[in-house]
C-alpha cells in the first residue's frame, strides 16, 4: 500500500466521518431512547387469547358461511381443501380489518418506515401461525373438531409460501413478523414467484426437481392491488440532450415496457395489534394481448411478448449457467427493485407531493444481500432523470436511505454482472453507475489511498479485466449509509477480510446485528406442548419478551420438570417418527438420540462431514455389535441447488449409505439414517420440536450467522458445531458446559490454508478415515456400480478440501464421543437441553428488529388507532 502523509490520512478521515455523521442524523426522525421505546412496545403488549373475544361458537358460524358463500359449496360435499380456505376466510375477517386500519394510522401520522428489499420471502405456511398471533388456535381447533374435521389434516392442506431458498428467505420471514409485532411501520417488498423453490423428490437416491405450484388453486392469504401497478423499462438506449443553458439531460428509450402488479400478503402481528404487509411484485407485459397478430393467424406469435414479461417472475433463481439466464436474473432482480422503489417513491408524494426534502427523513431502504442492489442507481435515475435533482443533492438522498446487509464471506456469492450485459439490459443504470464509481475513486478513496492503482482497482465497482464486470457488494457498500453484518464474527470478518479498504474509509458506516428467529413460530405455534409447559411458570407474554423464559432455568434440576420436558421431547419425535415412517418408509425408534442437519445442500455447510462419521460409526458397529454408543438416528433435510453437481453428489451418497445401514440387521437398528425429501418450513416445523442434537458443522469463518442453530437450540437440542458464525454466541449464551464445540477456529482454518493445508496428509493419517473414504470406490452401497460415490472422496482429496473436513474430521469424531456419555446420563442431558431453551433470548428476530431501529433504522413505534 503506498503511504500517505499523516496529515491526508487524518482530513480524508475527518471527511469521511463528517459523511456518515451527516447522513446518521438525517435519518433520525424520533428523539425518543432505546428505553421509551420499548417502553411502548411493551405498554401496548395484548394477549391475543384477550384481544379478540370469539367463541367457538361464533368462529363455527364464521367457518359455514364462507363455506357456503366463499367456497360455494356445504358441509356434506366440501373436501378439506374447502375446509381450510373456508378457515382461512374466516380468520381473514379479523386480519384485513387490521390491515386497513394499520395502513391508515401510519398515513395520518406520516410516519417513517423501513422498506424490507430482499429477493427471499420463506413465509412456510399461514394458518396456523396467524391464528397463533391472533390467539385463535384453540377456538379454532374446538370448532373444526365439533364441524367434524381434523383441525390438522385441515392445516396440512396449506400450501408452503416458499419464496426463498433458505436461512436468507426465513430471515426476512421472522423480520417482518417482528417489525409487525413491535409495532413498528414497514413493507417488505419481493417478488411473487409463479413457482417457488422446486419439490424435491428422490429417485433411486438422486435429486430431481419438479415445479412449486404453490398458487395452483388460489392463495386466500393474498390480494391483487390493481391501483398500485408500475410499468419498468428494460433495454433500449440513451439519448443525450442538452437545454438553452447547456446543461446535459438523459432520456431512456426503452425497448420494452414491463408492468409489475402488486399482490399484498398481510403480516400479523403478535395480538394484531398492527398488520403490515408483504407486496409481492408480478410480472406482466404491458400489452396483454396483441389482437392484431392473433386476427391474422398467429395464434402462438401473438402471446409471445406475454409469456416473456411473465417468466420474470415464473420462478426463483432461475439457472444462470447460460446467457439468457443470466440475463433473466438480471431483469428479474431489476424488475422487483425498480417497482419497489416506484412504489415507495409513488407513498411519498401522495403525503407530501414534489418536495423531496423530507425523503430521507421518511424513508429507510434495507437491501437484504446484494440482490436488490440495482436500486441505488434506480433511485439515482428517478431523481436525476425524472425530478431533475443535481448530482450531489441526489447522491445525498441515496446515501441517507439505503443501508446493506451482508451475508455471506464467499466471493462467489458476492454478485457481479457484465458490463456488456448491464449496457444491454439497463443503460442508464451503467451511466449512473460508472458516474458513481468515478465520483467515489477520484473522490473520497484518492484522499485515503493517493496514487495507490492497486487499491483503487480493488475498491472499484468496474472490475476490469478481459470482460468487465459490475461488483454489486462494492456499490452496495458506498452507496450505503450502513453496512451490517449478521454475527459478531461475521461482522468482524466483514472488516477485517472482507472490505477492509471500506472500513478504513468510513470506520461508523460497519456495524453488526445478529440474526434471530421468531419464538411465535418457532416455539409457540411449533411446539405447543413445550409452549404450554412454559406457560406455566413464565409470564404470558413471554412470546414478545422471550428474557422470560427464563424463569425455567431455576428449574433445570428439577426432577419432575426434567421428566416432563423430556416427556414433551419423547412425544414430538414419537410424531417425526410417523412422518419419517410416512415419507421413506423407514421406522425409527423414538427413545434413539435424533440427530439433525438441515439447511441448505453446500459444501461448506459439510453435510459431507457428518455423512463420513455416519460411515465410520457403521464400520465400528460391523467391527464391534457392542460397540457403547447410544441408538443414533442421523436425520438430514436439504435441497441442492439444481446445477450444484456435488452437492447433488452428497445428497446421493446419503441416501445410498441410509439403505446399506438400515437394511443391515448385524447392527441390530443401533444406527438409522433418512433423508426427508422436499425440506421446507412447514417439515422444518415438526423436525426441530424433535430434535436431539443440532449439526452446525460449517467450516469456521464460512457461515456468516445461520438460524437454523437459533431455532433448534430454542426448542431444546445440543449443539455440536464449530465455533463459527452465532454458534460462538450460543455457546456464550446457552454457557459452554450446554455445547459440544469442535474443530478449527477462524485463526486456525486461515493458518492451516496458508501453511499449505493437504488433506492427504491427514487420509494417510488416520486408518479409520482412510477405510471410510476408500468406501466410496467399492460398491459396497451402490451393488454392481463401483466408484458410483467416488465424487465425494474425490473432493475432499483430489480436489484439495476447500472446507477442511479431513483437518476437522478427528475432533468431529470426538466431539461424538462426548455427545454419546452426555446423551446416557438423562439428568445431565436434560438439563443441558432446558439451559438452551432457557436461554436463548438473544435469539429473538424482536432483538435484532430492535438493533436495526436503534442503530440503523431510528423508527418510532406506532400504536394502532381503533
Amino acid at each position: 500500500m503506498t503511504t500517505t502523509t499523516t496529515k491526508t490520512r487524518r482530513t480524508a478521515k475527518a471527511t469521511a466521518k463528517k459523511t456518515v455523521t451527516k447522513k446518521s442524523t438525517a435519518a433520525k426522525t424520533t428523539k425518543k431512547t432505546v428505553e421509551a421505546i420499548k417502553t411502548i412496545s411493551n405498554a401496548t403488549f395484548v394477549d391475543p387469547n384477550e384481544r379478540f373475544d370469539i367463541s367457538t361458537e361464533e368462529l363455527k358460524d364464521s367457518i359455514v358461511k364462507h363455506l357456503h358463500v366463499t367456497q360455494g359449496t356445504d358441509q356434506n360435499k366440501a373436501n378439506e381443501k374447502a375446509w381450510f380456505n373456508a378457515t382461512a376466510a374466516a380468520v381473514n375477517e379479523i386480519i384485513f380489518e387490521r390491515v386497513t386500519k394499520t395502513q391508515k394510522t401510519h398515513f395520518n401520522k406520516d410516519t417513517r418506515a423501513v422498506h424490507y428489499l430482499s429477493l427471499e420471502f420463506l413465509m412456510g405456511r399461514l394458518l396456523k401461525n396467524n391464528m397463533c398471533n391472533i390467539g385463535l388456535m384453540e377456538t379454532a381447533a374446538a370448532a373444526l373438531t365439533e364441524l367434524g374435521q381434523d383441525f390438522h389434516a385441515v392445516a396440512e392442506e396449506e400450501p408452503d409460501l416458499a419464496l426463498g431458498n433458505g436461512g436468507l428467505g426465513r430471515l426476512a420471514a421472522c423480520f417482518i413478523d417482528s417489525l409487525a409485532t413491535l409495532q413498528y411501520p414497514a413493507i417488505g417488498y419481493g417478488i411473487h414467484y409463479e413457482h417457488g423453490l422446486f419439490n424435491q423428490t428422490f429417485q433411486d437416491g438422486r435429486q430431481f426437481e419438479r415445479p412449486d405450484s404453490w398458487r395452483e388453486y388460489g392463495n386466500p392469504w393474498e390480494i391483487c392491488r390493481p391501483e398500485s401497478v408500475q410499468e419498468i423499462p428494460v433495454y433500449g438506449y440513451v439519448e443525450t440532450k442538452y437545454t438553452d443553458e447547456g446543461k446535459v439531460q438523459k432520456e431512456w428509450h426503452p425497448g420494452r415496457i414491463i408492468k409489475g402488479v402488486p399482490w399484498d400478503i398481510p403480516v400479523v402481528g403478535y395480538g394484531a395489534t398492527t398488520v403490515n404487509v408483504l407486496r409481492l411484485w408480478e410480472s406482466r407485459a404491458s400489452d396483454f394481448f396483441n389482437w392484431d397478430v392473433f386476427n391474422a393467424g398467429g395464434y402462438l406469435d401473438s402471446q409471445v411478448e406475454n409469456v416473456q414479461a411473465e417468466t420474470i417472475s415464473k420462478v426463483l433463481y432461475p439457472n444462470d449457467e447460460t446467457d439468457q439466464g443470466k440475463e433473466l436474473r438480471l431483469i428479474q432482480q431489476y424488475f422487483f427493485c425498480a417497482c419497489s422503489i416506484k412504489d415507495i417513491v409513488r407513498r411519498y408524494k401522495r403525503a407530501h407531493g414534489e418536495d423531496w426534502s423530507q425523503f430521507v427523513e421518511q424513508v429507510v431502504v434495507q437491501l437484504n444481500d446484494t440482490h436488490p442492489v440495482v436500486a441505488i442507481p434506480e433511485l439515482m435515475r428517478i431523481l436525476i432523470d425524472r425530478a431533475g435533482m443535481e448530482w450531489d443533492q441526489a447522491w445525498d438522498i441515496c446515501q441517507g436511505v439505503f443501508a446493506y446487509t451482508n451475508h455471506t464471506l464467499l466471493p462467489e456469492a458476492l454478485e457481479k454482472w457484465s458490463v456488456r450485459l448491464f449496457e444491454k439490459v439497463l443503460p442508464r443504470h451503467l451511466e449512473i453507475i460508472y458516474e458513481i464509481n468515478s465520483r467515489f475513486l477520484n473522490g473520497i478513496c484518492d484522499q485515503f489511498f493517493p496514487g495507490d492503482d492497486a487499491i483503487k482497482s480493488k475498491l472499484s465497482i468496474i472490475q476490469e479485466g478481459n470482460e468487465k464486470m459490475v461488483r454489486m457488494g462494492n456499490l452496495a457498500v458506498i452507496g450505503s449509509f450502513k453496512v451490517n453484518g449478521v454475527a459478531q464474527v461475521h461482522s468482524a470478518l466483514v472488516k477485517s477480510d472482507l472490505f477492509p479498504e471500506f472500513n478504513e474509509i468510513w470506520q461508523d458506516k460497519f456495524t453488526n446485528v445478529t440474526n434471530g428467529v421468531t419464538p411465535r413460530r418457532w416455539l409457540k405455534s411449533c411446539n405447543p406442548r413445550l409452549s404450554n409447559l412454559i406457560s406455566e411458570y413464565a409470564d404470558k407474554d413471554w412470546p414478545v419478551n422471550q428474557d422470560k423464559i427464563r424463569a425455567i432455568e431455576s428449574l433445570a434440576d428439577n426432577a419432575k420438570f426434567q421428566k416432563r420436558y423430556m416427556d414433551i421431547k419423547h412425544e414430538n419425535k414419537v410424531d417425526l417418527a410417523e412422518v419419517i415412517k410416512d415419507l421413506t418408509g423407514v421406522e425409527v425408534d423414538p427413545t434413539a438420540l435424533f440427530d439433525i442437519q438441515i439447511k441448505r445442500l453446500h459444501e461448506y455447510k459439510r453435510q459431507q462431514l457428518n455423512l463420513i462419521h455416519i460411515m465410520a460409526l457403521y464400520r465400528r458397529l460391523l467391527q464391534n455389535p457392542d460397540y457403547p454408543m447410544p441408538k443414533r438416528v442421523f436425520i438430514f433435510g436439504a435441497k441442492a441447488a439444481p446445477g450444484y453437481y456435488l452437492a447433488k453428489e452428497i445428497i446421493y451418497a446419503i441416501n445410498k449409505v441410509a439403505d446399506r445401514i438400515n437394511n443391515d440387521s448385524r447392527i441390530k437398528d443401533k444406527l438409522k439414517v433418512v433423508f426427508l425429501p422436499n425440506y421446507r418450513v412447514s417439515l422444518a416445523e415438526k423436525m426441530i420440536p424433535a430434535a436431539d442434537v443440532s449439526e452446525q458443522i460449517s467450516t469456521a469463518g464460512k457461515e456468516a450467522s445461520g438460524t437454523g442453530n437459533m431455532k433448534l437450540a430454542l426448542n431444546g437440542a445440543i449443539t455440536v458445531g464449530t465455533l463459527d458464525g452465532a454458534n460462538i454466541e450460543i455457546a456464550e449464551e446457552a454457557g459452554e458446559d450446554n455445547v459440544v464445540i469442535f474443530g478449527l477456529t477462524v485463526d486456525e482454518v486461515k493458518k492451516a490454508k496458508a501453511d499449505g493445508y493437504n488433506p492427504w496428509d491427514y487420509y494417510y493419517g488416520n486408518e479409520e478415515l482412510k477405510a471410510v473414504l476408500d468406501w466410496f470406490d467399492t460398491d459396497y452401497f451402490t451393488p454392481g456400480k463401483p466408484g458410483e460415490l467416488a465424487a465425494v472422496k474425490r473432493s475432499l482429496l483430489d480436489d484439495g478440501d476447500a472446507y477442511l473436513c479431513l483437518a476437522d474430521y478427528e475432533s468431529y469424531s470426538e466431539a461424538h464421543k462426548k455427545v454419546d456419555v452426555l446423551f446416557n446420563d438423562k439428568k445431565t442431558w436434560a438439563r443441558m437441553a432446558i439451559m438452551n431453551t432457557a436461554r436463548m433470548a438473544k435469539f429473538n428476530s424482536d432483538r435484532s428488529i430492535q438493533d436495526y431501529v436503534d442503530n440503523i433504522w431510528k423508527l418510532e413505534a406506532f400504536s394502532v388507532v381503533e
